[in-house]
């Protein structure tokens, strides 16, 4: 990504990874929309409250996989193979070592964080079961996005798009097979979806063990250099604190929406995995502009990044706001997908069309985050993140449910809350470390 015309290595690099964030989307998502339409509405609200639950894990450990992929992109700009090698060698060995820790942490936990969300006694169980079995299985999808990052890194975005593909397809037919044959309701999706993403990891662990390219895993070199392992913290962990700091902060919001009951939740989980695949376009331009301005900050072609962070905004917006206007004249069939009962309809609709559009002021927010990261300032976007998407929102929360109204609407509304500050904030924030560059530049040139 060093060289060639931008816009369209971001539209070739961004692509599969947009392709491939629908297909890993499906996983939980067909989960949901078998589950609500052959189960029943409290199994939907169950997957639903689980959400922010495995989202705090897999957050927590995509920061590192942020600060691995800044580092090899850095390396692989920098042409320094011996630096990469020991870096994909560190990762992959943390990875084991993370994804075991993850697991066995996330099960101890389900109970009490089911019990923060103020979670309803007929969601109670479903979801508690749901949850031990997911996060049980949770290493192939760690060790599957971690592989699939060392490739991003290097510019590798399609292969993993086609395992993720076959894999997405896989989970549909265990879905099916496991609800539907042999009636094992929500354990049943939740046994299916791990045993898909495992599927993923070996086809990724295969991959990096075959390749000729200077990225290959190799076993006999596998292990943790910490001089590497530290700076891979240093980048991702930020982003991961924050991340999971939001996460922490949206079970909290889920605790708001569970008082409602199992009729409203079902909604806010409809609403919730919709949203989810509008903010594929952002994250994937985001990941696009993360690799392309580390694999170019190691190239020393500042100008560059900065027409490449530029172009990846206006991409990532576009398609958001086209989206985005879709779904609204057509939310009550898009929740309409997840839920037959028309409670959940009305509510999962009305979050939709309430907070749709303001998705376009966080496709700065991840965007600009992911150019910074891509220069190793991590700690910047991390804290203007947490003090919006959690300090801010809290706020809200607090203040409207207790002297405005407690309403499912007002409630849902915190999300825009916190993405309008964020992006005014981070736009001053980036605006100002870049004419920080510019002048270290000048002063470097004068000397």
């Amino acid at each position: 990504m060093t060289s060639g015309p931008i816009l369209k290595q971001l539209v070739l690099f961004a692509l599969p990874l947009m392709l491939g964030n629908i297909f890993q989307m499906l996983y939980n998502t067909v989960d949901s929309v078998i589950v609500g339409n052959y189960v029943s509405k409290q199994a939907l609200a169950a997957i639903g409250s689980t959400t922010m639950i495995v989202n705090l894990l897999v957050f927590f450990f995509n920061g590192f996989s942020i600060g691995a992929g800044v580092v090899i992109g850095q390396y692989f700009g920098a042409r320094n193979p011996e630096k990469l090698h020991t870096a994909v060698q560190t990762t992959m060995a943390a990875t084991f070592v993370l994804s075991l820790l993850l697991s066995v942490l996330g099960v101890a936990l389900v109970r009490p964080l089911l019990m923060l969300m103020n979670t309803p006694e007929d969601v109670f169980q479903d979801a508690t079961l749901y949850l031990r079995i997911y996060i049980g299985g949770l290493s192939g999808l760690l060790i599957y996005n971690m592989g699939s990052g060392i490739l991003r890194a290097v510019g590798d975005s399609t292969r993993p798009l086609y395992y993720l593909i076959l894999t997405s397809l896989l989970n549909i037919v265990l879905d099916l097979f496991f609800v539907l044959v042999l009636k094992a309701g929500i354990a049943g999706a939740a046994i299916a979806t791990i045993l898909s993403q495992f599927v993923s990891a070996v086809l990724i662990l295969v991959l990096l063990t075959r390749t000729q390219d200077i990225y290959r895993l190799d076993w006999k070199d596998l292990r943790i250099d910490g001089l590497i392992l530290r700076k891979i913290f240093s980048i991702g962990m930020p982003a991961g604190l924050q991340t999971t700091v939001t996460s922490i902060s949206n079970i909290f919001v889920q605790g708001y929406i569970n008082v409602f009951g199992s009729g409203v939740m079902a909604g806010w989980s409809s609403y919730n995995k919709l949203d989810q695949f509008i903010l594929l376009p952002m994250q994937s331009m985001a990941m696009a502009s993360t690799t392309f301005v580390s694999q170019n900050t190691g190239a020393g072609n500042e100008q560059r990044s900065d027409r490449g962070t530029v172009s990846a905004l206006v991409l990532a917006s576009a398609i958001t706001a086209g989206i985005a206007a879709v779904l609204f004249a057509y939310a009550p069939t898009a929740v309409r997908l997840f839920s037959p009962d028309p409670e959940v309809i009305e509510y999962g609709a009305l979050f939709l069309r309430a907070n749709v559009f303001f998705l376009v002021f966080n496709c700065i927010n991840h965007v600009l985050a992911g150019a910074l990261r891509g220069r190793g300032d991590s700690k910047g976007p991390m804290i203007i993140m947490l003090s919006t998407f959690v300090g801010l929102r809290q706020i809200y929360l607090f203040l409207v449910t207790r002297f405005v109204a407690n309403t499912p609407l007002l409630v849902g509304f915190g999300y825009p809350v916190g993405w309008v500050s964020c992006c005014i904030i981070e736009l001053i924030y980036y605006w100002v470390q870049k004419k920080i560059r510019s002048a270290d530049q000048k002063l470097m040139l004068s000397e």
